[in-house]
C-alpha cells in the first residue's frame, strides 16, 4: 500500500485511520495530507486523519491540492515539511500520483537532480514526466 519514493518518504492513495497506525508501526514520522476535502464521498477527513495521526504519536501536515495543478507555495509547503520531519513522511492523496509530484518539484526546487528524481519515482510506478523541467 505504502510506495517508497526514498529514504525520507513514501506515499500512497487514501488512508483511513487503520493505516496511520500501520504507517507509525512502520516508522513514519510525519503524515503529508495532499487530498482535498471532499474529493470524492466517504473519504476520511483531514481532522480524522490529523487525530489518529496525533493519538499515532505522528506529525501531521495538510497540503491539499486539487487536480488544477500545484502552486509555489504548495511545493514550497511540502518543501518544508520535508525538511523538518524529523523521520521518514508519508504523504497520500487519491492515488498517490500528485504527492509524487509534489515530492518531485519540492526536490527539484531544492536543487535534486531530476533524472535521479524520475528513477526513483518510476521505481514506485510513478511517471512524473509531466512536472519534469
Amino acid at each position: 500500500m505504502f510506495r517508497t519514493l526514498d529514504d525520507d518518504i513514501s506515499v500512497a492513495g487514501q488512508i483511513g485511520q487503520e493505516d496511520v497506525a500501520e504507517a507509525a508501526r512502520q516508522g513514519f514520522a510525519v503524515i503529508v495530507n495532499n487530498r482535498p476535502e471532499g474529493e470524492q464521498p466517504g473519504q476520511p477527513t483531514g481532522d480524522e486523519i490529523a487525530a489518529a495521526a496525533a493519538a499515532a504519536g505522528l506529525g501531521y501536515v495538510a497540503i491539499p491540492i486539487t487536480h488544477a495543478g500545484f502552486t509555489r507555495q504548495q511545493v514550497d509547503q511540502m518543501g518544508a515539511a520535508l525538511a523538518a520531519a524529523p523521520g521518514p513522511v508519508l504523504a497520500f492523496c487519491r492515488s498517490g500520483t500528485r504527492s509524487t509530484f509534489v515530492w518531485a518539484l519540492a526536490r527539484m526546487a531544492a536543487g535534486d537532480d531530476p533524472a535521479v528524481l524520475r528513477a526513483k519515482a518510476e521505481a514506485a510506478g510513478y511517471d512524473i514526466s509531466p512536472v519534469l523541467r
